[in-house]
Parts: structure tokens; C-alpha cells; sequence
């Protein structure tokens, strides 16, 4: 963190100088007239958003919600290795992995042979596979997330705050905005009711240039554009609870799935304060025409139910801290925005959905929030740059292009699970019984590991995932695909840092270069040709979409990655392109080379299958996923790629630490 770029600051550096935005409306207790984002709604996905484009104070943001206050306790809190990655763009990854529950192990329980109404452990496994991640699959409670989250946005230059007790109506798309007005105008208009005691009953009225839904299954955003929620019910109900339990069960603590002879199933859930756990615990199936509104449960049921579940072991609860009872469902919208799909050359969204108002699913496998985080990362900086002018409205429409086959996959995944998880064990030697073999669940299991880690998502070509020509200079960089970090050295001060957490959630984009096997120190080697392109020609992307005096990396962050060790190289031979002056003072910028990590194992140019001889770039948008594998001399082609979605200014001058050569 350069913490002092534009001057000394005393204080904590993640906390960022209030805006002239802030201060101009810190003291007014009802929404403004016009909004350029307006969210709905304060869970993962709604906050995951706000805390993005909190970070922009030139973006009027403001998010409601119809509770009275934030999150307390409870719901879905299981959170994938590649969301810990997300968290690290945030910068508190490391708050969640030291008060999160490490999920290292899984272990699998089935009817004992000879006594069938008892449990015994079948297996215990790696929960993710060695190298899928620097970061771990943790469980951590969801309020401790939003809280998170809360906290970025207070310490933002915008100091966005959530407008509690406040419900949506519903809202209006202006007939008379033309596509082509949608980004300077304001077309959608919102009517909001305040729930609060001492404003109940009054009606705000919003101008939004875009709105974005996160308000739930039963969301009031999706239902005013006319999207509905389609899927099935499998007709059975589970039930949660977060308790503080009495028990001999030797696997309280490690994540279980459990699979009894005829009492039903369960999944237990440590949590990271070493005490508390939460059961997910199989009801009764539903009879026909009969829902969750007819059953009558209680918190009794569910331990009665666990306890059945898990003999010959006692289990007594002695505190429950939050509970409740859910129908398994999974539900998906056709499409996350407002335009019709026959209408997609005409006009560009500004109406969007995400989470749980675009799609459902049962949280056993705790996956829903990661992939609403995911939906809300995907869309921010998209509408960030758009809003700020940096690229076209064209851009948007990728959002529901990429999100929505994500969710189709989780919804077959979650489909199959929880039917798996549902299904009785087979009778032990009768492969003909009814139910499932508990080798099979565990094997599906560990095949969906990718998946449930949040690392296996890969977006089609589009205007911002290039088609894989030179997928071959970087083959375990894939296009699609998040960025896989790897460790390296960074030249200037030999501190080694993963590479991945050089990309923050500021919606910036990088551009990673590889180096060729050539002397880097040679006039005509392959990153100083690059460099030089980059600095002086008039189809370099940095000169076409730098703001007239903004540092050169605030749209694009170049890298460079040398083959050879740090004390090969000398920083001062190094194009001044990479050591470039930043901020108020000028100061000199030395992040911006590394060097490969060549300990034993960590060489990123052997773990990440970098063509030694070629090098290349890699460019990683600003949610973490690579856009373009390329060759270092591939000036043409990446100019074509920028120029399909960016917005040009001019060739603007670049100011170096030295002069060019």
C-alpha cells in the first residue's frame, strides 16, 4: 500500500479522506433526488456492490433496505477459497481468516453394518486440493461479513452509509430516454416508502441512472421488469440451527456430512469461535399440495431430529442462537436485466438483478452467497467504468452474458447435491436397495471440489474474454478463468508478495508481462519494446484512455515478470516506463517488477506454464478474471481488444522517472 503517495497522513491508511461528495450531503436524512446507482438491498450481494463503488466518490451510490438495521446473526456463512481471493481485492481477508473456521478436512458418516441404527465414519479427506488456492475454504458468519463490508464503506471516500427502513415500491422505466441518453440521464424513477417511526408512511421518489436488485427471492426490483424465478420444489424441508451443543460425537468440530439409515441426514457446519456449530438437519418430505407454511416446526423438531440422526452419540443443546426451517428450491431467472433478449442490439440495460433475485438455491453447500458476491464483483466495476465515461454501455450487457450461465451451473450442482444429501443410504451388499451408495456421494464430492471452491467458473468469448489463440504462452493462465496467484519477489525491496493481491477491487485493469528468455538489460529485449509501446505510441492503450492528468496505471496497471532471480537484476537498468511518477509529489512508483520466486516449487513461470522462451502479457480485468493471453509483441491485438469496449481520450504525455532511451 503506498500509503503516502499524495502526502503525509497520520492515522490508519486504510481509511480514505472524505470526499467533497461527502461532506456536501453527510448531513441529510433523505435520499437525494437523483442517484447515478441506486441498490436494493443490504445482503452479501447489495453490499458486496455498494463497497466497490463506494470507492468512486465521483459516483452518487446509495443503497436501502426495508430492515431496520444491519444483520446480527445467522443464515449462510460457508465462504469458497476463490471468495477469500475476492475478500483480499477488499482488503480484509485477513479479519475473515483469522476469525473464520478452516475448513481442512471433510469427514463422511454411514449406517454401521450390523447395527444400522447406529452411524459410523466411512472416510476423512482434504476438503480442496493442494495449490487450487493461497487461501483456505472457511466458515464465518455472514453478519461478520455484511460487517466487513459495512466498515470498507464507512472508511471510504464517500462514507456510504446503508438507508435502513426503507422498502421498495416499485419503479419505472422512462419511455422517453433513448438508449443512447441512458448513461447522462437519469431513467429510472423509483418510489420508495419509509418504514421508520418517526417518517412511516412517506414516499421518496428517486431518479436513478441505474438500479440494481439485491433484494431477495421475492425481490420487488425483479417483479417491476417483468422477470420471473423458475424452477422446482423438491417438496422436502431441512432445518438450521447455530447451537451450543453437549456431545460425544467425535466429529463436532470437522465439517460431516451424515447419512443415517432411516432417521435422515445431516450436515454439520463448525463455526470459527471453537464452540458454536450449525446442523443443517432433514425433515420430513412433504405430502402432495402440503409446503413449509403448513408444517408447524419447531426448534424442538430439529433437535429431536439430530438426535436421532446422530446415534449411538449423545447430543444435548444447550443454547440455540439462531434457527430456522427452509424448503429446498432451486429457482432461475431467464436473464439478469432489463433489456429482452430481442432487444439487445437496441438498447443497453439499466435495470439489474443478482443473488437471490435472480436465482435460488438450498444452502447446504453454503455456495448461493459466494456466487451473489460473485454477481455483484462482475457488474461493479462494469458500471463504474460506464458511469465514469471509460467505456461504452455496450459493456453492460456482458454482465447477465456471464453471470447467468454460473448460476444455470449452480443450480444443476446444488440440484444434485441436496437430492444426494436427501437420498436414504443403501442397504449394506444390496446394490439393488433404493438410495445412495455413501462412496458415491463422497466421490461427487470430491469430483465438485473446483466447483464449490468457486475457482471452476469460466466465461465464454466476449468483448472483454478473448478467444484462447495464444492460450499456449500461459497454459495455466486461462482465459475465462480467474487469475491463479503464485508467489514472486518484488525487485525493488525483495519482499516476496503473491501477485494475484496486486489486483484491487478499484476497477482498474492490469496488464501482467512475462518475460522472453532475452537479456532484460538489452536495448531490443521484449519487455522494453513493450514498454516502449506502451509509453510512446499513439496506439498504446495507456496513452488512449489515461485522463489528462491522472497517474498513468489509474486505468491500466502494468507488471512486469522477470525469469530471472532478484539479484540478477539491477532496478536501475530496468525501462523508466516501470518506475513511473505518481501521485501529488511525483514520487516514484518501484512496484511495479518482480521477479520469479525460485524457491523449490514456487517458480511462476514453471507453476503457471509461462513459455520460457516467448514470454507474454496477460490482461486481468478488474474482478480477477483473465481477458486476453498475448504474445509481448502483440501490440496490434491488444489495442483491437481495448478498442471494443473503451472509450478513447487522448495520447496523453507520460511522465517518467528518468528519460527514455
Amino acid at each position: 500500500m503506498q500509503s503516502h503517495l499524495n502526502g503525509f497522513r497520520i492515522g490508519n491508511p486504510e481509511i480514505s479522506k472524505p470526499s467533497e461528495q461527502y461532506h456536501a450531503s453527510s448531513n441529510s436524512d433523505t435520499l437525494p433526488n437523483e442517484v447515478d446507482v441506486l441498490i436494493v438491498g443490504c445482503g452479501p450481494a447489495g453490499l458486496t456492490l455498494a463497497a466497490q463503488l463506494a470507492a468512486f466518490p465521483d459516483i452518487k451510490t446509495r443503497i436501502v433496505d426495508q430492515k431496520s438495521g444491519p444483520l446480527l446473526v445467522g443464515q449462510v456463512d460457508g465462504i469458497a477459497c476463490h471468495t477469500v481471493e475476492m475478500f483480499e481485492s477488499y482488503g480484509f481477508n485477513e479479519q475473515v481468516l483469522k476469525e473464520a473456521y478452516w475448513v481442512n478436512e471433510t469427514t463422511f458418516w454411514k449406517p454401521e453394518a450390523i447395527q444400522r441404527k447406529n452411524i459410523v465414519r466411512s472416510d476423512r479427506i482434504q476438503n480442496a486440493e493442494d495449490g487450487l488456492s493461497e487461501f483456505p475454504h472457511v466458515i464465518l458468519d455472514q453478519a461478520c461479513v455484511r460487517d466487513f463490508f459495512l466498515e470498507l464503506m464507512r472508511h471510504s471516500p464517500s462514507r456510504l452509509e446503508p438507508d435502513y427502513s426503507r422498502r421498495m415500491l416499485d419503479l419505472l422505466i422512462d419511455p422517453a430516454v433513448n438508449s443512447e441518453d441512458y448513461v447522462s440521464t437519469y431513467p429510472v424513477i423509483a418510489r420508495i416508502e419509509r418504514l421508520d417511526p418517526s417518517h412511516e408512511g412517506q414516499i421518496e421518489m428517486v431518479k436513478a441512472r441505474y438500479v440494481v436488485g439485491c433484494d431477495g427471492a421475492h425481490s420487488t426490483v425483479r417483479k417491476s421488469i417483468g422477470r420471473i424465478l423458475r424452477g422446482d420444489s423438491a417438496k422436502q424441508a431441512w432445518g438450521v440451527m447455530d447451537i451450543l451443543a453437549d456431545t460425544d460425537f467425535p466429529a463436532i468440530h470437522l465439517k460431516s456430512t451424515i447419512h443415517s439409515a432411516n432417521k435422515g441426514n445431516a450436515l454439520i457446519v463448525p463455526r470459527g469461535d471453537g464452540d458454536m456449530v450449525r446442523l443443517y438437519i432433514e425433515l420430513d418430505k412433504f405430502k402432495e399440495g402440503e409446503r413449509l407454511s403448513n408444517r408447524d416446526i419447531t426448534p424442538d423438531h430439529i433437535v429431536a431430529a439430530a438426535q436421532q440422526i446422530l446415534q449411538p452419540y449423545t447430543f444435548e443443546v444447550k443454547e440455540i442462537a439462531w434457527w430456522t426451517a427452509y424448503e429446498i428450491g432451486q429457482r432461475l431467472c431467464d436473464k439478469f436485466d432489463d433489456v429482452p433478449k430481442n432487444a439487445i442490439d437496441k438498447r443497453f440495460p439499466c435495470v439489474f438483478i443478482a443473488g437471490d433475485a435472480s436465482h435460488t438455491q438450498s444452502p447446504k453447500t453454503c455456495h448461493g452467497m459466494n456466487v451473489s458476491m460473485q454477481d455483484a464483483f462482475n457488474l461493479g466495476w462494469k458500471l463504474a467504468a460506464v458511469i465514469q465515461g471509460r467505456c461504452a454501455p455496450r459493456l453492460l450487457h456482458t454482465y447477465s452474458l456471464e453471470r447467468r450461465p454460473v448460476a444455470e451451473e449452480l443450480i444443476g450442482f446444488d440440484c444434485e447435491f441436496a437430492k444426494m444429501c436427501s437420498a436414504p443410504p443403501q442397504d449394506v451388499g444390496n446394490a439393488d436397495s433404493e438410495g445412495i451408495d455413501p462412496a458415491e456421494f463422497q466421490k461427487y464430492f470430491v469430483k465438485q471440489g473446483r466447483f464449490m471452491a468457486g475457482t471452476a467458473t469460466h466465461y465464454n468469448p466476449s468483448i472483454i474474454s478473448a478467444e484462447p489463440t495464444h492460450q499456449h504462452l500461459a497454459q495455466e493462465l486461462i482465459i475465462g478463468m480467474r487469475f491463479h496467484s503464485s508467489p514472486v519477489i518484488r525487485l525493488a525491496d525483495a519482499q516476496p508478495v503473491h501477485l494475484g493481491h496486486t489486483i484491487k477491487a478499484d476497477g482498474r485493469w492490469r496488464l501482467f508481462a512475462f518475460s522472453s528468455a532475452d537479456d532484460p538489460a538489452a536495448p531490443s529485449s521484449g519487455i522494453r519494446n513493450l514498454c516502449e509501446f506502451l509509453a510512446e505510441s499513439s496506439d498504446s492503450p495507456i496513452r488512449q484512455y489515461t485522463p489528462r492528468g491522472a497517474d498513468i496505471d489509474s486505468v491500466i496497471d502494468v507488471r512486469v515478470i522477470f525469469q530471472q532471480g532478484h539479484r540478477e537484476l539491477v532496478l536501475e537498468k530496468m525501462p523508466a516506463f516501470l518506475i513511473p511518477k505518481k501521485g501529488f509529489y511525483g514520487l516514484l512508483d518501484y512496484e511495479k517488477i518482480f521477479c520469479a520466486d525460485l524457491k523449490c516449487g514456487n517458480d511462476i513461470f514453471e507453476t503457471r506454464k509461462i513459455n520460457r522462451k516467448l514470454g507474454c502479457m496477460v490482461v486481468v480485468r478488474p474482478d480477477q478474471y483473465i481477458a486476453h493471453v498475448l504474445p509481448l509483441d502483440g501490440y496490434a491485438a491488444l489495442k483491437e481488444f481495448f478498442d471494443a469496449f473503451m472509450i478513447k481520450i487522448a495520447c496523453q504525455p507520460i511522465s517518467f522517472s528518468k528519460e527514455t532511451t
